[in-house]
């Protein structure tokens, strides 16, 4: 049957509206004083609009937007996490220079068109594996808009449990997993394209195998979790595809062996770039040594689900194991163990919630999504009008929890989204003092306002003294990160006593990260997650106590503080800052105030 596209044209849409909700979202909340800022959907997003915006600004791949530390002869910076995963960002920033749209709207506009095309190619996949166009959207449907609940996460926490709606759309990410996620599954459908045993277009055959290559090249160098998911699959369905059906191997092996060749060949320079990474990325990404099994995952729960009932199937002549379908349905399944305990042979582990959250989820919902199909793909025309019927209601379910996650999850960040766009017009008038300043990039902002500060690299060139995502740079090693942030607190009046009693209460978990990493914050991201003890805060404090005894900004290291942010609404206690420091009258810009600050000789 000839594929009718649009109905992935549909699905593409309604994955678009999800990724625009958050923005919708803010113009309605901030009405006529909404100043053009994006509206992020995870907090991690800061760091990836600010990588974004430097290239955007014509700095090198290897920039530091919180330092101003960028790659050059005489300092050259080495590999970082946001320099070796580059191929996303340059495609974000590339047409938005040449254009002219700014970071925020660059990000908005590049998450909607990345969701559209995931959907549509999550179709074209279905659409390959059952010949029903109206299934083949609910299994996009149901794939990117169930991510969340694949993942044990989300809405439901909130709606059927005691818990806390979040993360938002884990997959709609930006621009990790966002425009990952296309790639991924262009390299799925085009494998399995290129096993097909039909021979009667073996021009176009190599062309697939080319294009498979590209979209592997695309994930390696945008996203660690769906380049290697990537792997698994497709190791996991090769094998498959020798072990059942050796006879259509043999006839497609070639371009398989090729395209296998191709996507050995782009690893190499990303094994060249990782070797050159920064000392400190293995420990801020925490690397772990483990060779414990990791069965407890909601993808693999799914996943399990899955080859369970395909075995029974078979068993009972349902589905028939040779088939090409229930080759790759099950290589999916499988392939989610993969990830999850491939630590088992290599003793490295590497953040696996990751998996759970930005790729496992949806390789599993696929794959359950698709079993349903291939249980029920009715043969007879009554099964296809049945088949027909209940994808369109499935479509329609998928579609109103797409709108019951965004409802209940974006709202979590709603503040903290009204705070940034009102400090918006500060990057703005940052962005003006920068011109003609050959110094701008490495002057420093104090912001008294923690996630303003994180913010502010996202739509202004200069540099911050502290940041929450400060640390996943290559600019700053961890020592120096601590010691800034023991500036940040010195500045904003915090003394030893203040920040111990902070940490011991449980609430103040950005000390906590910034003086200890996210490993000690929680246990979803590291294997080797230890709880932090009273002992090693006390000994923090004590440190922190001791650093401030001989702290003078002339000699500490880093560039003293240029300019200070603050709340107009809220005066801040100036004793230390005015202890090194003149400040000028303050300009007030908005609901901020932004003062210009000179050391003290």
């Amino acid at each position: 049957m000839k594929i009718r596209w649009r109905f992935g044209v549909i699905a593409g849409l309604f994955l678009a509206l999800f990724s625009l909700y958050p923005q919708l979202n803010l113009v309605y909340l901030r009405g006529a004083e909404y100043n053009g800022h994006y509206a992020y959907n995870d907090i991690d997003e800061v760091a990836y609009a600010s990588y974004v915006h430097a290239l955007m600004d014509g700095r090198p791949r290897k920039n530091d937007p919180y330092t101003g530390r960028d790659d050059s002869a005489d300092h050259p910076q080495p590999e970082s996490l946001f320099s070796i995963q580059f191929a996303a960002p340059y495609t974000i920033a590339i047409p938005a220079r040449v254009l002219g749209i700014g970071t925020p709207w660059a990000f908005t506009i590049a998450g909607a068109i990345a969701a559209f095309l995931a959907a549509f190619l999550v179709f074209w996949v279905a659409r390959m594996v059952i010949a029903n166009d109206w299934f083949a959207m609910a299994a996009s449907l149901v794939t990117l808009v169930g991510g969340a609940v694949f993942a044990g996460e989300g809405a439901m926490s909130e709606v059927f449990f005691d818990g806390f709606s979040y993360p938002y759309f884990p997959g709609f990410r930006r621009y990790i997993p966002a425009l990952a996620f296309p790639a991924f599954f262009l390299f799925v459908g085009a494998i399995y394209k290129l096993a097909s045993d039909d021979e009667t277009n073996k021009k176009a055959n190599w062309t697939t195998a080319g294009v498979a290559v590209a979209a592997f090249a695309y994930c390696t160098f945008s996203y660690f979790y769906v380049w290697t998911t990537a792997v698994a699959w497709a190791g996991c369905f090769g094998l498959a595809l020798i072990a059942v059906r050796f006879e259509v191997f043999k006839k497609c092996w070639l371009r398989l062996t090729a395209a296998a060749v191709g996507c050995g060949l782009a690893l190499i320079p990303y094994a060249v770039l990782l070797s050159r990474r920064s000392t400190t990325m293995d420990d801020v990404q925490l690397l772990s040594s483990t060779h414990a099994f990791d069965l407890t995952r909601p993808p693999e729960y799914v996943a399990a689900m899955v080859i369970i009932v395909l075995v029974l199937a078979s068993v009972i002549k349902v589905v028939n194991f040779r088939d090409a379908k229930t080759i790759l349905v099950l290589s999916l399944a499988v392939s989610v163990f993969v990830v999850f305990n491939q630590q088992v042979l290599t003793g490295r582990s590497l953040q696996p919630i990751h998996y759970q959250m930005f790729i496992g989820n949806y390789v599993a919902g696929l794959a359950f999504i698709l079993t349903i199909g291939i249980l029920f793909r009715g043969d007879r025309p009554q099964l296809a009008r049945a088949m027909t019927a209940a994808a369109a209601a499935l479509s329609l379910i998928a579609v109103f929890w797409g709108f019951v996650e965004c409802f209940y999850t974006v709202r979590v960040l709603d503040d903290v989204n009204v705070l940034r766009d009102k400090a918006y017009p500060v990057g703005r008038r940052l962005t003006e003092l920068a011109a003609g300043d050959k110094d701008a990039r490495s002057k420093v902002i104090l912001p008294f306002d923690i996630a303003v500060g994180d913010d502010l690299p996202t739509i202004a060139p200069q540099a911050v003294l502290w940041a929450r995502h400060q640390h996943v740079f290559a600019g700053v090693s961890w020592q120096e990160n601590k010691e800034r942030y023991y500036q940040y607190l010195y500045y904003t009046g915090v003394d030893p006593e203040d920040l111990l009693a902070s940490m011991k209460s449980g609430r103040d978990f950005v000390s906590v990260i910034a003086l200890f990493g996210w490993g000690r914050h929680t246990d979803r991201l590291s294997a080797d997650y230890k709880p932090l003890t009273y002992a090693e805060l006390d000994q923090e404090a004590d440190l922190y106590a001791e650093y401030l005894k001989r702290f003078d900004p002339r000699t500490a290291g880093n560039r003293p503080a240029d300019f200070a942010l603050t709340r107009a609404d809220e005066e801040p206690d100036w004793t230390n800052v005015d202890r090194w420091y003149t400040r000028d009258e303050g300009e007030q810009i908005g609901d901020f105030v932004l003062y210009k600050l000179t050391l003290r000789q």
